[in-house]
């Protein structure tokens, strides 16, 4: 199988079961659970995490909406857009490999900022991943598109 380097991590997040906010992390670590301390551990492997393109958070500056990083929800933030890839797509971040699981639906608490957002990211909000083997990515880490 070989790999193309496609982009890099910009930001990493998790959710806690302390913080109504996402927690910025320069490294996660990750099991076959997904992300070990977030408070999504171990609840459905096929959404266990969320990526985001900045793509998405450049469409809404577009419009004058300027959304901060981990608004979206996402765990990792790249300088790629993987939202076209098909679901079974392998991406090799850090020591972790990933496999896209499904789209992103749009929700509606994103309206909170503004209410354009969610018709603005329809199908550019992100993609879930589920891990297929465990290991750490940190913040700079480079992507890479698996292929066979």
């Amino acid at each position: 199988m070989s790999k193309k380097c496609v982009g890099k991590i910009i930001e990493l997040f998790i959710s806690t079961k302390e913080s109504s906010t996402r927690v910025n992390r320069s490294t996660i670590e990750l099991d076959l659970l997904g992300i070990i301390g977030d408070k999504f551990y171990d609840k459905d492997n096929s959404r266990s995490i969320l990526i985001t393109s900045s793509d998405s958070y450049n469409l809404t500056k577009d419009y004058n909406i300027d959304m901060p990083y981990g608004y979206l929800g996402e765990n990792l933030l790249m300088d790629y857009n993987p939202y076209s890839l098909s679901m079974g797509s392998r991406l090799q971040i850090g020591t972790a490999m990933f496999e896209i699981s499904q789209n992103c639906t749009i929700c509606n608490h994103l309206s909170v900022l503004d209410k354009r957002i969610p018709k603005l990211l329809k199908n550019d909000r992100g993609i879930f991943a589920k891990v297929v083997t465990p290991g750490k990515v940190s913040k700079g880490n480079d992507v890479y598109l698996l292929q066979e």
